[in-house]
């Protein structure tokens, strides 16, 4: 391969390979990496070793020891929880949730929520109602001492410090992104407003297929690789360069496109306009407001730019804590910190028409706004979501809050969405039936 795979590549998408999942894929429990021993040793044998150079760091199976140890493969960025104490989760476990049973969708046979752990390689999962941690488990690579790759949950905590900033003033929705960030004037985002940056609603002349090898993602996955660049490089170094080479196609404002450089470029306007990169505004007006249990931390391009897009890796439990400040609209132990509009303005949700343009089949009648997934179901959820299964999927009418981690071998949330939205779906059930 022609360049160390980056978390850029991880978050956007996948690799080829790991697209769809093969007939002889491993399953959940042969592909433990802790039964499968990686790095393991001292030294680890050399047919379990997973480290740089190599770039196939994020091949399945290697991938699940990966998203557990992101910062031993790529230089990162703390997100820090400042010194104060924690805030305790209080405890009201529910065992019979196990036993949870729902219909996977297109499919006749009932599954159990335990079984739907193993069928979508869970590496961790939490779900809180009203505040209390009911049900929390470890599996593969996690353990709560333990962080996890966030993927493209990360877009989301860049649309919500977008959408505080808004409310705050500090952005203005309708301003043309040139006014912010004028680098960005000759490239396709220079005509864009922050609004449509924000709802990924750009006209960019820009290609995500991993099957064609002069995509653009693998310039773009070149350019922002902290790794030292080829000799005779002479492309873009880092997010930043490349999002000024980005040519416009089509209009803004028409369709829903899903491209992580949107959120590449939010992030620059984001830091432009408060003098914070988003690994600092997310420690400042988030992990140091809220009892974190632990640091975050976000993987960085050459010159320090936190991938925005992609580069979280945060505990389990953190990420429920996140959850809950959305479910509470913003309000964390009476306080708010920051308005109720931001979240509403979030889970009214963007424009369906634009969204059902881009064929998310597991997702009728959705909408995509802020960098959230808005699901416009009876129960009004929303979520951040990942590639390999990340979600934080936040029910309000069931007062709960749902964090998974995984490494699923398919990229796509497509292959894991039958059997995961029916289970979320039985498990708010159960909790408001319960009530």
């Amino acid at each position: 391969m022609r360049i160390a795979i980056t978390l850029l590549t991880l978050a956007i998408s996948s690799l080829s390979y790991a697209n769809s999942i093969p007939s002889a894929t491993l399953n959940a429990e042969a592909s433990d990496p802790v039964k499968m021993k990686w790095m393991v040793g001292f030294p680890p044998p050399k047919d379990k070793l997973i480290m740089q150079p190599e770039s196939d760091f994020f091949s399945f199976p290697k991938m699940r020891w990966t998203v557990c140890h992101i910062r031993e493969l790529m230089p990162t960025k703390q997100v820090t929880r400042g010194i104060g104490a924690p805030t305790p989760f209080t405890y009201a476990k529910d065992d019979n949730i196990d036993a949870i049973t729902f219909q996977p969708l297109n499919n006749e046979r009932e599954m159990t929520w335990q079984e739907s752990l193993s069928a979508n390689y869970t590496d961790g999962i939490l779900i809180l109602h009203k505040g209390q941690i009911v049900y929390e488990r470890y599996l593969g690579c996690l353990d709560e001492l333990g962080q996890h790759a966030a993927m493209s949950m990360t877009k989301s905590l860049t649309g919500l410090l977008a959408e505080i900033l808004l409310a705050e003033g500090t952005l203005d929705e309708n301003a043309k992104v040139t006014s912010i960030v004028p680098e960005l004037k000759d490239s396709a985002f220079g005509s864009a407003t922050v609004r449509q940056v924000m709802d990924m609603t750009t006209g960019l002349d820009y290609s995500e297929d991993y099957a064609d090898p002069n995509a653009d993602i693998w310039i773009y996955s070149k350019a922002a690789s902290p790794l030292p660049k080829p000799q005779g490089y002479d492309g873009p170094n880092g997010y930043l360069e490349y999002l000024q080479t980005v040519g416009k196609s089509g209009a803004h404002g028409e369709a829903f496109g899903y491209k992580t450089i949107n959120t590449d470029a939010l992030g620059w306007i984001i830091a432009r306009a408060t003098g914070k990169n988003v690994a600092e505004l997310l420690s400042e007006r988030i992990w140091q407001k809220i009892g974190m249990e632990q640091d975050g931390y976000m993987t960085v391009d050459a010159k320090g730019m936190p991938f925005a897009g992609g580069g979280l890796s945060a505990s389990l439990r953190d990420l429920g804590r996140i959850g809950s400040l959305v479910l509470n609209k913003g309000k964390f132990e009476g306080q708010s910190l920051f308005p109720s509009e931001v979240i509403e303005n979030i889970m009214a949700g963007g424009d369906k028409e634009d969204f059902a343009k881009a064929g998310y089949t597991t997702l009728p009648g959705g909408s995509y706004k802020s960098m959230w997934w808005i699901f416009h179901n009876a129960n009004g959820a929303i979520a951040a979501r990942g590639v390999h299964g990340q979600t934080i999927y936040i029910d309000p009418t069931a007062e709960m809050v749902i964090v998974r981690y995984s490494s699923f071998p398919s990229a796509k949330n497509s292959k894991i969405d039958p059997t995961s939205l029916p289970a979320y779906q039985a498990v708010a059930e159960y909790l408001m039936n319960k009530d």
